[in-house]
């Protein structure tokens, strides 16, 4: 695996702006970047057309999953790791992991780097490098769509016996103890087994955060929905190897992103509550 970082000296590119087509509407939400400023653009490493391994789980839309009717992959990890790659003359190159090995294969350098909508904690940011961030979300309660017992989070909480599905190793997984405690948590490895449990009626509630809640909920049109009400905010951002010459090249890649206003169209495009699990939003 060619590694990011140990190569020759560093020269400079000027990134260009990315014009996203889309239809899904550009109406920015809490998921989505800062506004775009007038200052002029920044130079960008060049890291040469180097190959970057990216770890994906291919099962989490809208950050990376299998676009229906194609057997292609796709998703904002796709799309955003190759507009970085296409401003810093890098390679990606997506390896499919299960989501419990991802961020241990980061860890040891098997990945160069993992996006898949991966929360900011202090535990995980003692192992790996974090990028800035490149948007928030906020853990909510998926449910099936008939579902008429509880209309909000806080309502779940309060109803007895019922069973909340988490991930396990996820973020999500502590904070469904928090909420209902471990007695009523049920523990999944795989979050496409996790939903599929929810809509056999297996358990009554999964905990996700909202961008990922939409993007299942797009993905299984009419058969389930978000419940009202949420948990508090949290920052997603990529993850690298500790001390990797790469984070600091793609934070540059993502500040000018932010700057051209082009972050925010990706996050529009496929953090919208309108997503539906169709094909690439990428121009």
């Amino acid at each position: 695996m060619l590694r990011v970082g140990h190569g020759p000296g560093v020269s400079c590119r000027i990134p260009a702006t990315l014009a996203l087509a889309c239809g899904l509407g550009l109406a920015l939400v809490h998921g989505g970047a800062p506004s775009p400023d007038s200052r002029p653009p920044v130079a960008l490493p060049d890291l040469g057309g180097r190959v970057v391994v990216v770890a994906v789980e291919d099962d989490f839309p809208p950050f990376d999953y299998v676009v229906p009717g194609t057997g292609k992959p796709g998703g904002w990890d796709y799309d955003a790791i190759r507009e970085i790659g296409r401003r810093l003359n890098f390679r990606p190159e997506f390896r499919e992991i299960a989501w419990d090995s991802m961020i241990q294969g980061v860890v040891t350098g098997q990945f160069d780097m993992a996006a898949n909508g991966i929360t900011v904690t202090p535990e995980r940011a003692r192992v790996v490098d974090y990028s800035t961030p490149y948007a928030h979300v906020r853990q909510r309660l998926m449910v099936r769509a008939g579902e008429k017992r509880f209309a909000s989070l806080d309502e779940f909480a309060r109803a007895p016996g019922a069973r909340l599905g988490a991930q396990k190793g996820n973020t999500n997984y502590t904070r469904a103890e928090d909420l209902v405690g471990p007695a009523r948590t049920v523990a999944y490895d795989d979050f496409g087994d996790l939903v599929q449990a929810l809509i056999n009626g297996d358990l009554d509630a999964v905990i996700i955060d909202d961008i990922g809640g939409q993007g299942y909920v797009g993905a299984n049109a009419g058969r389930l929905r978000l419940l009202d009400g949420a948990l508090n905010a949290q920052d997603l951002a990529m993850i690298f190897t500790r001390g990797s010459a790469l984070r600091p090249a793609v934070d540059a890649a993502l500040g000018a992103m932010r700057a051209d206003g082009s972050l925010a169209r990706l996050n529009s495009a496929w953090f919208s509550p309108g997503f539906r699990a169709a094909g690439s939003a990428a121009p």
